[in-house]
């Protein structure tokens, strides 16, 4: 590094950077409250981006400075490197976040059942395996991909039944003020996929929490697409030539060794929430009302009462003549 004059500092810097640029739009609709009560924080939330465009412009020009036109092409592709890492990191974990934020369960299930998948197909490669699954991953056997997606799917069913009473799992989470200060919330009323709902099959008429049916779409991928994670890491390493990325757990590697298959499961449930799951929470939507001027509070009332009188529903909802 000694040809590489403060290349590690730039290389923190842009972390700092790029996370402040994803984290703020995962938070910004969820801490209104704090925008309310400290107008400081106000501007670098409303304009984050444009101020960590610029605070990455000034890391850009630091970087060009530093370049040494002897070790130039080692610090261009260690600064290429640094993005790449930056994209895989920055955006799993700002995807994490806006998960999170739906309600807790739809992070911590489909994470929980790629453990529960991992131990499994360990467990049954064990005892029935003979099958060679991936040359990438030699331990794999097909017999223990297969049992252990056949258990996770299982259990999926069963946690999920069981978790949909959990209301700090279901809730949102939300900043609430009280008495000046604030506090984190779970309280809410559970949405339609943790409420019991009737299903017809036939003649026969059966009870079930909605969100069982995404756990076992969660189950499949957890089972089907998320090891593929880990082999890629395998692969990887096999092509760095080490056995581990790091050594912070003995015996089992480092933190990225344990969630390698993590990464693929961070993307799939930000796309499968915002696609299938996300809908506009009134409450938020109320939230948000509440911190605009009174002219445009006045003006978002007026807008309204034209649509719902237009509808047809000003009338039979609110009694108005």
């Amino acid at each position: 590094m000694a040809e590489l004059p403060h290349f590690k500092a730039l290389n923190w810097y842009l972390v700092v950077v790029a996370n402040y640029f994803f984290f703020v739009d995962a938070f910004r609709p969820h801490v209104q409250v704090y925008m309310k009560k400290y107008q400081i924080i106000v501007s670098l939330m409303n304009y984050h981006r444009f101020v960590a465009f610029c605070l990455y412009l000034l890391g850009l020009a630091f970087f060009l400075c530093l370049v040494s036109i002897r070790s130039i092409r080692k610090q261009f592709t260690l600064l290429a490197w640094t993005h790449c890492l930056l994209m895989v990191f920055c955006v799993q974990t700002y995807m994490l976040l806006y998960s999170i934020f739906q309600g807790l369960i739809w992070s911590f299930m489909p994470f929980l059942l790629v453990i529960i998948n991992d131990v499994f197909s360990y467990i049954f490669g064990k005892l029935l395996g003979k099958t060679p699954l991936i040359s990438l991953s030699p331990k794999k056997t097909l017999e223990g991909f297969v049992c252990g997606g056949i258990a996770t799917f299982i259990l999926a069913v069963i946690l999920s039944y069981c978790f949909c009473n959990i209301q700090y799992l279901v809730c949102p989470l939300s900043y609430v003020e009280r008495n000046g200060t604030i506090s984190t919330s779970t309280n809410c009323t559970p949405t339609y996929f943790f409420q019991l709902q009737s299903y017809k099959v036939g003649s026969s008429t059966f009870s079930v929490y909605p969100f069982v049916f995404h756990a076992m779409v969660m189950s499949c991928f957890a089972s089907v697409i998320a090891p593929f994670g880990g082999f890629c890491a395998s692969g990887l390493k096999r092509a760095v030539n080490i056995k581990d990325f790091a050594d912070t757990i003995p015996g089992h590697g480092g933190l990225l060794d344990r969630f390698d298959c993590q990464f693929l499961t961070c993307t799939f449930v930000n796309v499968y929430v915002s696609t299938f799951v996300n809908a506009p929470s009134v409450n938020r939507i109320f939230e948000k009302i509440l911190y605009m001027s009174d002219e445009n509070q006045i003006k978002f009332i007026q807008l309204l009462e034209a649509e719902l009188v237009v509808k047809g529903m000003l009338n039979k909802t609110l009694g108005y003549p």
